[in-house]
Order: C-alpha cells, then structure tokens, then sequence
C-alpha cells in the first residue's frame, strides 16, 4: 500500500473472522475508486468469499483478478444480480452510479455496501431507504477514516468508557493529497461526485454523529472554494462547515486537497474531541515530524496525559459486526439511519455551501 495514494489506501489484516468460508459470499461491482480493495479487504478478513467481479474496463478488471486471484470475472452486472448464492455486493463505481447498482442489489435480494459518498442526491437517500424497509436488506457505506482506521476506533471505544465525559465539541481535518496527473476525468466534475463536502466531507460527519453519539444535527454554515486549480473550473479544493447536533454538541470540520509533497503520507488526517472531563486528539495516518508510523491518539483527562500507539493493536471491527448485521437483521456495526443521516447531511452540506471566489 502506497501511504502517499489516498485513492488506493487499503489497509489488511486487522478484521476478526466471524464466518466460516463460503457461508457469507461477495461479489464487486464498479472497481472506479480504489477504495473497492480496502472494502473487499476488511470483509474477506472477517469470513466472506470473493466469488465475482464485473467493471466495463478491462484493465480494472484484471487488475482487481491480480490481487484477488480466486476471483471470477463476469461478462455483465446482471450475471452477478442473478446469482442466489451472492449474500452481498461490495460497489465503488462513480459516485453518481452507486444508488443504482444498490437499488438492483436490494431488488435481487442482495445486501450492499457503497465506498462514500453513498449518494449525491437527497431523492436517491429516500427511495434507498423505501428498498430498506421493504425487503429487510442492509445498505452499508464505507466511512473509512473512521471504520479502517485503528486510532479512530479506539476513540470511539475511549468515549464509550466516559474517558472524557460528555463530548461537546468535535473538530475534523481531512487532507488529502491531489494527485492531479493520476485521477481520472470525473473526478474533477461535480456532477458526478457530489462535491468535496458531499465526498470525503462525508467521513467528518460520519465521525462527529459517532462521536457525540447524535442520532441527527443541523448545517449552520458551509462553503466551498476552489483556490489553486483553476484548469478544472468546477472543481473545489476547499471545503468547510459547522454543524449543531440535536444533543447540543457542536462541529467544525475542513476538508481540502492541499498536502505538500513532503509529507511521508497522503493526509495528515486528524480529529479533535473535547468533553467535559478531557480531550482526545487522533492523528490517523501520521505524527508528523515525530514518527512516521499511522494510528496516534492522545488522551488528557482528569486523572493523566498518555499517547496511545495504535499501529496493529486495535483492528477493524466493523466488518465482521456488518456481516453479522446482515446475516441476523441487527444493527452492532451501525445503525441504517446513522448510515442514511450522514448521507444527508453531507449533501445539505454541500447544497448549502457558499461559494467563494
């Protein structure tokens, strides 16, 4: 893994295995992000069989076969759809065409799991949660920066402890690393993607209702700029918001494409959680200048000041606890409102922003 290609992190080893082999089978559909591999990565870990994929390119699709040797490539995403034995189908095509291959996943009986930003547009986040309802199936997003990040989960676990109190503000930092030259044309139109706060501002939002353990929040205030790329007019490279939290916690959060070459990786990505009784600083892929090494967390609280070195010691439990979730309809590793809320927002977000120029 390239520590310095966000597109393609895709981190391995760390999910519990919690089905034996060929009881909780998987498919691909839409290899268009490399976020597909950490996706595919953390459910094989916990137990599930990769039996098929299908991309209309040809190169994404052997490149995929190159990494998952056993896997079968399929002529068409129907053959896919009409297979029974498929339990769910794992999709990172272009944002904009994720609601649909979800819709005929649900409509075949399939659970699914979208990479963020699951949805661009808000009518799509209802009509999702109708399938929802009426067939009993699960339709999970990929928030990486929190659920394949060790760090980050253990924050969540030290909050859950009341290590901090209760928390009452949460700020994000979300850098990421351009890389113009290697990103394809629809990664710089809107249109297709939602917008920086709709795409990795996803993952913020997704991060605070956790955090804070808030079921819903309203935007306060968000804009959008495009400050250095001026050769992709629509195109933003700044984002920003404040959100409120229906239980009184509040939200900050920047997301850009502004990190320097120097850095060792592609974003030195971090959150700040304060509660009543102490703070949390999570720095997730990087402690700059210090140790180049992922998953740092500090604690200050009432009783001491400790760094936690999380690299290899926490794991993703998320994987086998969704797996679980469609197998028995529970909700451990998140609920399907938490799921859909966090798509809204991200768009209201984005909808609302104020453009500077």
């Amino acid at each position: 893994m390239n520590k310095k290609d966000g597109m393609n992190y895709a981190p391995t080893g760390r999910s519990k295995k919690v089905v034996e082999n060929g009881e909780f089978q998987i498919a691909a559909i839409g290899l268009d992000h490399g976020h597909i591999y950490g996706m595919c990565n953390g459910l094989i870990e916990a137990g599930a069989k990769l039996m098929y994929v299908y991309d209309s390119d040809p190169e994404k699709v052997n490149a995929f076969c190159e990494r998952y040797p056993d896997v079968v490539p399929v002529d068409s995403e129907e053959e896919i759809y009409n297979k029974d034995s498929i339990d769910l189908i794992a999709c990172a095509s272009i944002p904009i065409d994720r609601f649909e291959v979800g819709k005929k996943a649900l409509s075949s009986g399939k659970h699914f799991f979208s990479d963020k930003p699951g949805f661009i547009k808000l009518e799509h986040v209802q009509q999702a949660r109708e399938l929802v309802s009426r067939t009993g199936l699960k339709w999970g997003i990929y928030y990486s920066e929190r659920l394949h990040v060790e760090s980050a989960m253990y924050a969540g676990e030290l909050v859950k402890q009341g290590a901090i109190g209760r928390v009452v503000q949460v700020i994000g930092t979300g850098p990421h690393r351009l890389n113009a030259s290697a990103r394809p044309d629809w990664f710089f139109k809107p249109d297709y993607f939602g917008g920086i706060l709709c795409d990795i501002g996803s993952h913020q939002i997704e991060q605070f209702l956790h955090y804070t353990g808030a079921t819903d929040a309203q935007v306060l205030h968000s804009k959008v700029a495009n400050y250095n790329n001026k050769q992709y007019s629509d195109f933003q490279d700044f984002g920003d918001a404040t959100l409120l939290a229906d239980n009184g916690a509040t939200f900050y959060f920047r997301v850009d494409w502004f990190t320097p070459d120097g850095l060792q990786t592609w974003g030195d990505g971090r959150a700040f959680i304060l509660g009543t009784e102490g703070y949390i600083e999570i720095r997730k892929y990087i402690d700059i200048a210090n140790n180049s090494t992922s998953d740092h967390l500090y604690l200050v609280n009432n009783e001491k000041e400790e760094h936690f070195g999380l690299k290899g010691q926490v794991g993703f439990a998320f994987f086998g606890e969704f797996i679980l979730d469609c197998l028995h309809n529970t909700e451990k590793s998140m609920t399907q409102e938490h799921i859909f809320r966090v798509a809204e927002l991200s768009i209201e977000t984005q909808e609302k922003a104020v453009k500077v120029e």
